[in-house]
């Protein structure tokens, strides 16, 4: 090795995050004793020369790494999108098969079609982060040809690397899908994959499903790389286009992800100033997102994964739910005020309460959609029976809730589909859209990620197209009061239900 190596290399493990470099360096270090003065002189000054050297190639090695976090770095003193940059956003959805709202409803533009565009404008790298990945039937032993739309978006990214565009993917440990074939495939056509092993770090997993294009297209949804999400469950998500600066920011979110994926890595604390961001809820970035002048930032979970300087997922819910005057809706696949893992459990009404002091103290109208499945849990039954009690119109306080029941018809073999899977919130002031659901370890132990806009009100604003989403979701025909979820056949825990 030439002394400068060894020189770069004791540096690196003075470095308390050295496991966060992506890059081994050898921490072997030779040592010679002088002979004689003059030898010692020589040393010293050979020594001064190497220092110089390991120094210069250490700023250019920073650099490098300053350069993945922000790959399209906006100076700290312009947070805004850039004038040449045409930022747009669009509320994508899928629907199970066999769902019809009947005519003249709101819809977003559809999941496949969304991400087949984001795949066609990709010329040099994608970022993808997700729970778990199943894009074929096979990895479930499931053969349904509903599967076909998960099929084209696999052959698309395996197709990625020969067209010289880059493609990183991180997922989780422990996951739904441990022997994924769509991983192994990925990775022998050219894609580097890192499984991150959360339960390991954080007695969790990593939930968050996002994309990064190019380093200015994004997509932040409920949907998992799963081609169920595509055709037999209920997803909602956004994307945003030609924003470098918010682009940049999620990539600092997945370069955690990336570099704690490595063999024995740990969390740091605290994280290295590269993760740092800009953008958060006291400081916001302004763009103009479809020709609406716009305020967004991204949370994340969990704590260990937030540098100080990044708002976390459950401070903006609560922030959103504080904040709101006129009315406040969630739609989540499922709400918990409680914990659920072995290492955490116990009573967590954190938001419960939240939504209820907004209920209660400033007659705040709450709105509460959960999803009722299969797999649906049946001791979320009780909670959300207390809290729907609370309505009391005399009183002054409207708190209501409902579920969603998609019907299972003939697609009843496919295990963990035909539900509401989204996680979303708005209020008459912001829009939020995020990859948890509700509960104690999702905000605690399990990486997440969301995305909050402030918009103006009015006009054909992405904060009015969610809240036309819900209003459609919450008076349709699959949206039932709990007093009548005895009677909907195709929820399983209708036994178990108030």
């Amino acid at each position: 090795m030439p002394a400068s190596s060894r020189l770069l290399a004791g540096h690196e493990l003075a470095s308390p995050y050295k496991s966060l470099h992506d890059s081994y360096v050898s921490s072997r270090r030779d040592s010679k004793c002088p002979v004689s003065a003059l030898l010692a002189a020589a040393a010293l000054l050979v020594l001064g020369i190497l220092l110089a050297i390991a120094v210069i190639e250490r700023l250019k090695y920073e650099d490098r790494i300053n350069e993945a976090l922000n790959p399209h770095h906006t100076p700290s003193c312009c947070n805004q999108t850039g004038p040449d940059q045409q930022s747009s956003i669009v509320l994508v959805e899928s629907f199970p098969l066999g769902v019809d709202y009947g005519r003249n409803v709101s819809a977003g533009v559809d999941l496949y079609e969304a991400w087949k565009d984001l795949l066609s404008l990709a010329s040099d790298r994608i970022e993808v982060a997700s729970f778990y990945w199943c894009l074929t039937g096979e990895d479930i032993s499931v053969n349904s040809s509903s599967d076909a739309l998960g099929r084209e978006i696999l052959e698309e990214l395996k197709a990625l690397p020969s067209r010289n565009v880059s493609v990183r993917v991180v997922t989780s440990i422990p996951t739904l899908a441990p022997n994924s074939t769509d991983l192994k495939t990925l990775r022998e056509h050219g894609v580097q994959i890192r499984r991150v092993n959360f339960g390991r770090l954080t007695k969790g997993i990593l939930h968050s499903k996002f994309w990064i294009v190019d380093g200015k297209h994004v997509y932040i949804g409920s949907a998992n790389m799963d081609w169920r999400a595509l055709t037999q469950v209920k997803e909602l998500g956004v994307v945003v286009y030609n924003s470098s600066a918010l682009a940049a920011d999620l990539q600092k979110i997945f370069q955690s992800y990336w570099v704690t994926g490595r063999s024995n890595a740990s969390i740091p604390h605290p994280w290295p100033s590269d993760y740092d961001t800009d953008i958060n809820e006291e400081r916001p970035l302004l763009l103009n997102l479809s020709g609406v002048e716009s305020k967004a930032y991204i949370t994340a979970s969990p704590p260990d994964f937030c540098p100080d300087s990044r708002t976390r997922d459950l401070d903006a819910i609560l922030s959103a739910i504080r904040g709101a005057q006129d009315f406040i809706h969630v739609a989540v696949m499922e709400f918990y005020p409680a914990s659920k893992t072995f290492h955490h459990h116990g009573y967590w009404p954190v938001i419960e309460d939240a939504l209820k002091r907004s209920a209660v103290d400033r007659n705040v109208s709450v709105c509460l959609l959960v999803s009722c499945g299969r797999e649906s849990d049946p001791a979320v039954w009780p909670f959300i029976r207390s809290l729907d009690a609370l309505h009391s119109p005399s009183d002054n306080i409207n708190i209501a809730v409902r579920v969603f029941v998609i019907p299972a018809r003939n697609q009843s073999h496919i295990p963990y589909s035909r539900i509401n899977h989204n996680k979303y919130m708005v209020t008459d002031k912001v829009a939020y859209v995020g990859t948890s659901n509700w509960s104690s370890d999702y905000f605690n132990t399990t990486a997440g990620v969301g995305l909050v806009l402030s918009q103006d009100a009015s006009g054909s604003s992405f904060h009015q197209q969610l809240r036309a989403v819900f209003d459609r979701d919450w008076s349709s025909r699959y949206s039932h009061p709990l007093a009548d979820l005895h009677r909907t056949h195709d929820c399983a825990f209708s036994t178990s239900a108030p």
